[in-house]
């Protein structure tokens, strides 16, 4: 038996992204966005609130970094979904990250998300409901070694990214492989 629920989406998994930006002083700053996903094969999509600052920092600055919550950063990438750095404008400075800038965008990086994504700015509109749409072009992922596997690619069950679960107002880890990609399905075509 089933239960319907309404209009309501529950789609899952929502990314725990942890969007950064230099604000018009130089100081960085960082949001929590569940919006976002792969648009092509190199360019991310995020839907922010028009008010955000991180909003208005992509504007101007043209880049931004997207970097993955973790089993470890958890607790500091809700403090970025809580906290608004129109209200408090040293929140990365509170949180006790260390900040890198980026080497290929006008973005800061965090040295404790061992996964991000370094974007130019691309596309952006805004609509009347109050949300912006931002594309971004990846002009370099950046991972930290400790997640990397013995071929020196990116182990994502080493990276441990978190999910929000927007049902249950929780974080979830992801991370245990359970299949093949592109082979297991075949099994079926016998």
């Amino acid at each position: 038996m089933r239960k319907d629920f309404g209009s309501k989406a529950i789609i899952t998994p929502l990314p725990v992204l942890i969007i950064a930006t230099y604000n018009e002083d130089g100081t960085p700053n960082a949001m929590n966005a569940a919006w976002g996903g792969q648009k092509e094969e190199d360019q991310i999509a995020i839907c922010l609130g028009t008010g955000h600052r991180t909003t208005e920092n992509i504007k101007k600055r043209k880049a931004f970094t997207v970097s993955f919550g973790t089993r470890k950063t958890a607790t500091v990438s809700d403090f970025f979904g809580i906290v608004s750095g129109n209200k408090l404008c040293d929140k990365v400075e509170k949180s006790g990250l260390h900040v890198v800038k980026s080497a290929h965008v006008d973005a800061p990086m965090f040295e404790e998300y061992p996964l991000t994504l370094e974007c130019k700015l691309i596309e952006c509109s805004a609509d009347m409901d109050g949300s912006t749409y931002i594309v971004g072009q990846v002009v370099n992922t950046s991972a930290d070694e400790t997640v990397l596997d013995e071929k020196g690619k990116i182990d994502l069950g080493k990276v441990e990214p978190i999910s929000y679960d927007s049902a249950a107002c929780a974080y979830r880890v992801l991370g245990e492989k359970v299949g093949k990609a592109f082979s297991d399905g075949k099994t079926l075509l016998k």
